[in-house]
């Protein structure tokens, strides 16, 4: 593999820069039909400022430009860890796109919606068979959403017991949003460390754990990649006083049709559909955090709930103990239908072989890599891999100059610097998506690049060379954003 020597793409200008006066894109006939009465002038106005004067041609072209740049895993690997970037089947888009659902209105009567009912009915059934639970909900939108709606059951559930208690622990671990989610719901977090093996350090939860803890955050396997082998062990610590076990599914594309959280211990869970069963996500969404729990807290799942009765399937509200709504009608009911078809189509035999494939391909890349990068945990690995730039510090090389520099290679960069208990982490999940060609071609590429560190450092440092825009400060980026553009008389008035 070689790196094109060829300029790098020119930037594509904003429209408003690209502006000439005078010119139109098309030409509207005049109307056929009596004028309009006039809007009243105080909400028009004769002319817009600085709006931009373009052919249809440019136009066509500069968003032709601008969708080239999207990278997606349509294009090539995109090992961001813990994000489970695997690719979406296209029939899944197929059956979210058949117009019985797709053009369905959420306030459709029951009786005409029974179709879409079954959907949401089934795959709570589904998930509930895969994660071990007693019963799920569907409503939340994404897994923050989903860990913000199981600590308020969590909640719920030590009120109707005369005490909410106090604190949260959440192991050092774990993903970024669980502390979010346990503040929001009034909780104070603390810390739990893991021990050399990149587990929970067992002795430091037994000292934490009190009456006073609400419930322990888990995320399994761990943002190291590695499974939490003791997690019968740590949750009877956690019930032995009162506490429950919430845990963190957004790793559930590692073990799925190989174990279930339930069985393990769990007393609640979310799973991200975006994630483990195969829906688009990125960018904002939308994704889809259903939230699974065993039966002493089911009476305080959302509403309403889809329940099934001799009439059919219908909407029910009447649960006094509910937490409430969490999202508006009945969640992103097009990741649902993705999710259902990708489980239907899998089958539990291609579930459970998605989770050892997905391991295979980690494991690989592991081996392959181990030595020429820094790995800080020599547990087994899972689905993903976590190595460190401590190889190259001596040649001034950083964990995020490789991120920049395997853009030139064509690769989307791995997860850096997360975990946040490995120095310049590498967080490389190739999920069970990737056959040997690509992951083949990553591997090089993450090997040259490590020889391009001893060699010609300064190729890193400035990388990435062939993208429209160069290194970034990225800093300035996320601190002083510039979100819209405005017209230079008003910079000048400014």
């Amino acid at each position: 593999m070689s790196v094109p020597k060829v300029p790098p793409k020119r930037p594509e200008g904003l429209l408003f820069e690209q502006s000439t006066p005078g010119k139109r894109g098309c030409e509207v006939p005049a109307a056929q039909v009596p004028a309009a009465a006039p809007l009243d002038p105080r909400f028009t106005r004769e002319t817009i400022e600085g709006f931009p004067e373009l052919s249809e041609r440019e136009v066509v072209r500069h968003f032709t430009r601008i969708s080239r740049l999207n990278y997606g895993n349509d294009e090539g690997l995109y090992p961001l860890g813990s994000c489970t970037m695997k690719y979406n089947p296209k029939v899944n888009e197929k059956a979210a796109r058949l117009e019985g659902f797709a053009e369905a209105h959420p306030l459709v009567p029951e009786e005409a919606a029974q179709g879409s009912l079954r959907v949401l009915s089934e795959l709570e059934r589904f998930l509930c068979e895969i994660a071990g639970m007693d019963a799920f909900t569907l409503q939340p939108a994404a897994g923050a959403q989903g860990e913000l709606t199981g600590i308020r059951m969590v909640r719920a559930f030590h009120e109707s017991r005369g005490n909410p208690r106090q604190v949260v622990l959440i192991p050092d671990s774990a993903h970024g949003t669980n502390p979010a989610s346990a503040h929001l719901c009034g909780y104070r977090v603390e810390e739990i460390g893991s021990d050399p093996r990149g587990c929970v350090d067992l002795p430091h939860l037994r000292e934490r754990m009190s009456e006073d803890v609400a419930v322990l955050m888990l995320t399994n396997p761990n943002t190291l990649g590695v499974f939490e082998t003791e997690i019968g062990e740590i949750c009877r610590v956690v019930h032995e006083r009162g506490g429950m076990v919430y845990l963190d599914g957004a790793n559930l594309n590692a073990f799925v049709g190989v174990a279930r959280p339930g069985d393990m211990g769990a007393d609640v869970m979310h799973v991200n559909l975006h994630k483990t069963f195969s829906t688009p996500h990125g960018g904002g969404g939308p994704g889809s955090g259903p939230v699974g729990v065993k039966e002493p807290l089911a009476r305080f799942l959302p509403v309403p709930r889809v329940v099934r009765t001799e009439a059919g399937y219908r909407w029910r509200s009447d649960f006094p103990d509910s937490i409430g709504r969490v999202h508006a009608f009945h969640g992103n009911f097009g990741m649902v239908l993705r999710a259902y078809a990708y489980i239907l189509a899998n089958g539990a035999a291609g579930l459970r072989e998605i989770a050892e494939t997905a391991v295979l391909n980690a494991n690989y890349v592991r081996k392959q890599l181990e030595g020429t990068y820094h790995l800080p945990y020599s547990s087994p690995t899972l689905h993903e891999v976590i190595f460190s730039d401590r190889n190259l510090e001596k040649h001034g090389v950083r964990t995020l100059d490789v991120a920049k520099r395997l853009m030139d290679y064509g690769f989307h960069p791995p997860t850096i610097y997360f975990p946040l208990i490995v120095k310049g982490a590498l967080m490389i999940e190739p999920t069970e998506s990737e056959g040997i060609r690509e992951l083949d071609a990553f591997i090089e590429a993450m090997i040259r690049i490590a020889r391009e560190a001893e060699e010609d450092p300064e190729i890193l440092r400035t990388a990435p060379h062939s993208t429209p825009i160069g290194r970034l400060d990225e800093a300035a980026a996320a601190r002083k954003p510039i979100l819209r553009w405005t017209p230079a008389a008003s910079k000048g008035e400014a």
